[in-house]
């Protein structure tokens, strides 16, 4: 009926076992030790306030049915307030310094507890080994003044004649940025617990505003590098000055019932961008953001032709998204390509786009996508649900020119990325708008194979035209039904189209399509 996915010293994470994309079918009870402590319908809940060392009997009940299970805290070195260290919390005097004090004077696998309060701060470089517990009614509130940022450098040269050691990137290239809220770099064993809030505050700053004449990357709220075994569970993350939460060339992440927002329009306030990770968890997650709910990187060519790390074994399951450009996007910076990514049942809610599929000619052959699944996914107002698309019009200096653009086939070099197999299964969409898949390969590079199973798309009678897909002088849809151009194989199984605006399904460059 119910597991347990997640158990720290003070807090736990749980899953129903059930097929209902981000909600149960009915209301639930939650007792702990025969006590009710919560209520809800979403699959995934917290329970926080544990006490370290202790076993539990957690039970869920709905309707007429009860499931008992029994948990275990983890046992911890110690616990200590930050207030302890000379923290205030009061929303006006400036933390940082007690807070960085009592990072780096904790003891190996101790708490660091933020009590109920503001706590106005710049950046805070964790360590290893560490738990950083924002209790309820805590707020770690960023600083909106750009002198309060260290400038974090894209890498350095190894004095003893090794590889550069990498530190700052932005957008898939070494870039030097300012130091983020929470940062970490070559650590592990790292947990920062809820249900307390991050907030960057960047609209009461300028970073919205002139990130364009800034020569160096704006922060992130969260940023890990080369890290592993790091868990972010129950925080409430907003307002970044850019990316939300930014795990980098690291290792067996989990974002467990994480909530991030940030206002429409704000500019790239991605929620969680995974770049050239090794394992990646994302369950019972909350995003609404300026840009893209959760986009899967994995580097960008650039200059160097430097070899990138791929995103391979990223899990994502029971997550809201509400609002964004594209709620599940793979690039465009994915020059590493991305292996074994599954999404389930997730709910959609007005993003621009639902299961997005973003590059171009320039990211190379190692930006090689391919085993794809996408299953059990409800989408509402979603404008277009699929996009895949091999002709992204980004910011690159290139971007527009003629071999990105051009439409004529050109030979397959070094530069070509390749799109394999891609399944999309059990998916209900209602009230779209602009089409309900639009999948465009290259000429001379096509999309191997596009799997369709038990999907079912209807539009809105007051739909509105809009790009279905970025790419330069793209034409303007409404109501299109599946498009698919220079794709060798379509499979389409029990897939129904209503609503649309002329025939439902439209090739061009396709090799076959096998319908049942």
């Amino acid at each position: 009926m119910f597991h347990a996915i997640y158990v720290g010293s003070t807090s736990a994470c749980f899953e129903l076992e059930n097929q209902s994309p981000y909600y149960a079918l009915e209301a639930w009870r939650v007792l702990l030790d025969g006590e009710a402590v919560k209520e809800g319908r979403e699959n995934v809940f917290s329970l926080y306030g544990l006490k370290p060392g202790t076993a539990y009997r957690v039970t869920l009940c709905m309707g007429a049915d009860t499931h008992t299970i029994e948990i275990a805290t983890k046992d911890e070195s110690c616990a200590v307030s930050v207030k302890d260290f000379g923290a205030k919390g009061d929303g006006v005097t400036v933390d940082t310094s007690a807070i960085q004090w009592a990072v780096m004077m904790l003891p190996e696998d101790g708490r660091l507890v933020f009590p109920p309060g503001t706590y106005l701060t710049g950046p805070i470089l964790l360590k290893s080994h560490m738990t950083l517990e924002l209790t309820e009614g805590t707020t770690l509130m960023g600083l909106t003044d750009k002198a309060a940022y260290p400038v974090v450098p894209a890498g350095m040269v190894d004095l003893d004649g090794g590889d550069d050691v990498r530190f700052g990137t932005f957008e898939g290239q070494p870039k030097s940025m300012y130091a983020s809220l929470l940062t970490a770099e070559y650590a592990e064993d790292i947990r920062i617990v809820g249900p307390g809030r991050v907030d960057g505050d960047a609209q009461h700053g300028t970073w919205w505003q002139t990130f364009q004449q800034d020569p160096v990357a704006r922060p992130r709220l969260l940023f890990f590098n080369a890290c592993n075994n790091v868990i972010v569970h129950g925080i409430d993350a907003a307002n970044s000055a850019s990316w939300q939460l930014h795990p980098y060339r690291s290792w067996n992440m989990a974002f467990y019932d994480v909530s991030v927002s940030a206002p429409k329009d704000s500019p790239n306030t991605d929620a969680l961008d995974p770049e050239s990770c090794d394992g990646v968890d994302i369950v019972g997650c909350r995003f609404s953001v300026g840009d893209d709910c959760i986009a899967i990187k994995s580097g960008k060519q650039g200059e160097s032709g430097e070899n990138h790390w791929p995103a391979i074994q990223h899990t994502i399951r029971n997550c809201l998204m509400a609002f964004g450009h594209g709620a599940i996007v793979l690039g465009s910076e994915i020059s590493g390509g991305v292996k074994a990514l599954s999404v389930s049942q997730c709910l959609f809610r007005q993003t621009d786009r639902g299961l997005r599929i973003k590059t171009r000619r320039g990211r190379g052959k190692d930006c090689d996508i391919d085993g794809i699944a996408f299953d059990n996914i409800r989408m509402e107002g979603v404008l277009t649900p699929i996009v895949m698309n091999m002709w992204y019009r980004c910011v690159d200096p290139d971007g527009d020119s003629e071999y990105v653009q051009g439409r004529a086939p050109i030979p397959v070099d070094a530069r070509t990325p390749r799109l394999g197999r891609f399944r999309f299964s059990n998916m209900d969409c209602v009230d779209a708008e602009v089409a309900a898949c639009y999948c465009d390969g290259l000429p001379e590079q096509p999309i191997e194979e596009v799997a369709l199973e038990n999907v079912q798309v209807t539009f809105t009678e007051d739909a509105r035209p809009g790009e279905p897909s970025m790419f330069t002088n793209a034409p303007e849809r409404c109501k299109l039904g599946l498009w698919f151009e220079n794709v060798k194989r379509v499979r389409l199984k029990n897939v129904v189209i209503e609503g649309q605006a002329g025939e439902a399904v439209l090739t061009r460059g396709v090799g076959e399509v096998i319908a049942e």
